[in-house]
């Protein structure tokens, strides 16, 4: 595609949970826990609330045609606050902190005072029915000319654990929020420049790993479509395939709107009862209906079917806004007969409608209610579709394509908390927060002062393990010792099935430094973090049982022990190694190395081996 033609225009928000030690508005501990572990649970139903001019939230009403009864896991380390049964406490400072931290890594200009406000939200993820949320900094680079708008902490919303269900473990974790101006213009750009904030983010070394932790919406447009915000992306290499499905899809309704128009198409608001005409139906989901509603789409035949981005179609879009009310979805003339649904119930349904041949129907079925209100949501999308693209809220299906959430939501989803105090950033706070090392700055050094090859470098530096290989090397670990340790041995026995995440840190800096102390060879490693994830949890200091595990190895092998092995070995192979001379010295290293079982350092075999080799060839 022509993305400039086009006109794509996107931006970026990525929300990242801060790693601090309390959540933002409580003392609660940030830990996440297993949904077996909750102490108790309550339910509550949410409402929207009208904002300060009696408004209410376009997407907030949305939720609110269906009435839902929410149920909340609770645990012993979650409080009130989180129930919304206390007032909140003053804001979290260290999570104050590290927001302004990544502001200054950004050249943003802090707020002189910080105001929290409550953002409605009654989807279930909160108790209170609002997220408390702050603006903190304006105006920030970033490269290739764009710009961060704002930066903004609120807290972190419940866990959904499935369907209407939610757990608070998660509710009140510190949340930064980044979006930038919409100054990128090609799907790549998009994916690179969450790459480069991503980045920014882990150089703090003060932000929660892993999935879940960090989640990217994108907002994406092109010229004659319209601003839509994909939620929810959290795998950074499907940021560009996400972009590139959605300016394929806004194109495709472009030219099934155009077509649309061309045909004089039009929603016939008139919703009919045809349940009587299903009433011998083969099809499991009408037979259980208590009623089914048509509507006719006069001029749609053979566009509610047609393809908008991969898996899904202009009906899709339909059944989408029909689920808002409770229903499972929509069927339609444009993939009828199927489901159980026969062409003769399709003549007759079309002929009671008085659909003609360019004409589609849909139905819904479901209780007289459910299906009045979807539709009716038909009938709205419908509608959509005549006009153009509408400004919506998605989320993220797999793979990349997206599927209608809400609408956006509007100015009178924001109001004063006015139970939270606002919070002064004066010169000495904003000039006593220090500026870390970048990660890609980071990586560069170790290439230098460390001598490790550039991939290496930038591997350690962009991972979990970093501030391990730190610690690791300012303990006198050799660096790419470490590093191939941390990096590679790890990965490898946890792709064997060693659960390596049991070894504690402490015991794995042990370990180095038993290896560099002579105490273990570094062949032995994968050994020895195996019984160490093995008998992990047992009494001792990490060195201890480090030393616990190295005795399980078998007793120390000696210069002089190494010496008559390699002597006896060669000795059984002399006419071997007088044929293939030096070149014996490879296919004879790993008879040895296979013998000694890694209790010898490679490097101590090797140079004995190859002594032993030129004294006899000599």
């Amino acid at each position: 595609m022509d993305y400039e033609k086009l006109g794509l225009k996107a931006g970026i928000e990525i929300h990242q949970q801060l790693d601090t030690a309390e959540k933002l508005f409580c003392r609660c501990p940030t830990t996440l826990r297993d949904a077996s572990e909750r102490t108790g649970e309550f339910h509550r139903y949410l409402r929207a609330t009208e904002s300060e001019l009696g408004e209410i939230d376009r997407a907030a009403r949305e939720e609110m045609k269906l009435v839902r009864k929410f149920r909340y896991y609770t645990y012993d380390t979650v409080c009130l606050v989180e129930h919304d049964e206390e007032p909140p406490a003053p804001m979290n400072p260290e999570a104050l902190e590290i927001c302004l931290t990544i502001a200054k890594m950004l050249e943003m200009t802090p707020v002189e005072q910080v105001h929290t406000m409550r953002k409605l939200v009654i989807d279930g993820s909160n108790t209170s029915g609002f997220q408390r949320t702050a603006l903190v900094a304006l105006s920030g680079a970033l490269p290739g000319g764009c710009r961060v708008e704002t930066i903004c902490l609120e807290e972190e919303a419940a866990q959904r654990v499935e369907d209407e269900t939610f757990s608070l473990d998660r509710l009140g974790i510190p949340l930064i929020e980044i979006t930038t101006a919409p100054c990128m213009h090609t799907p790549e750009a998009v994916q690179e420049v969450a790459g480069h904030i991503g980045m920014v983010l882990r150089s703090t070394g003060r932000v929660k790993r892993g999935l879940g932790t960090i989640r990217q919406d994108i907002n994406v447009s092109i010229a004659d479509g319209a601003r839509v915000e994909i939620k929810g992306v959290q795998d950074l290499d499907l940021i560009a395939e996400v972009v590139r499905r959605e300016a394929e899809r806004q194109t495709n309704l472009l030219a099934i709107r155009d077509e649309l128009r061309e045909r004089g198409a039009r929603v016939d608001h008139t919703v009919v009862d045809v349940t009587a005409l299903f009433a011998g139906t083969a099809s499991s989901i009408l037979k259980k209906a208590k009623a089914i509603l048509a509507v006719r789409l006069c001029g749609f035949a053979g566009l509610v079917g047609r393809v908008i981005q991969p898996g899904r179609r202009l009906g899709s879009e339909m059944s989408d806004y029909a689920k808002k009310c409770g229903v499972g979805g929509i069927f339609h003339t444009d993939e009828l007969p199927a489901y159980g649904v026969t062409a003769e119930e399709v003549a007759r349904l079309r002929e009671f409608v008085g659909a003609a041949e360019e004409d589609c129907v849909a139905i819904v079925a479901a209780t007289r209610q459910r299906a009045g209100c979807a539709a009716e949501q038909v009938m709205i999308r419908a509608e959509m579709a005549i006009s153009g693209v509408p400004e919506e809220t998605r989320k993220m299906l797999e793979e990349g394509s997206t599927a209608y959430m809400r609408p956006l939501p509007g100015a009178a989803r924001m109001y004063p908390e006015t139970d939270v105090f606002e919070v002064a950033i004066g010169d000495a706070l904003w000039e006593s927060i220090a500026v870390p090392e970048l990660l890609t700055g980071r990586a560069e050094r170790f290439v230098r002062e460390f001598g490790l090859d550039e991939g290496l470098a930038r591997q350690v530096a962009f991972s979990e393990r970093l501030a391990l290989f730190e610690k690791a090397v300012s303990a006198g670990v050799r660096p790419t010792l470490a590093a191939r340790t941390l990096l590679g041995t790890c990965r490898e026995l946890a792709r064997d099935g060693v659960d390596v995440a049991r070894v504690s840190e402490e015991e794995i800096l042990a370990l180095l430094s038993a290896v560099e102390a002579g105490r273990a060879a570094k062949e032995a490693i994968p050994d020895l973090l195996a019984e160490l994830a093995r008998t992990a949890g047992g009494a001792g200091t990490p060195g201890e049982r480090v030393d616990a595990a190295i005795e399980t190895m078998g007793p120390a092998v000696s210069q002089a022990d190494v010496e008559e092995i390699v002597r006896r070995i060669v000795a059984e192979r002399e006419a071997f190694a007088r044929e293939k001379g030096m070149g014996a010295l490879g296919p004879l290293m790993g008879v040895v190395m296979q013998e000694l079982r890694g209790s010898v350092d490679g490097k101590v075999i090797s140079e004995t081996l190859r002594r032993e080799l030129q004294r006899l060839l000599s």
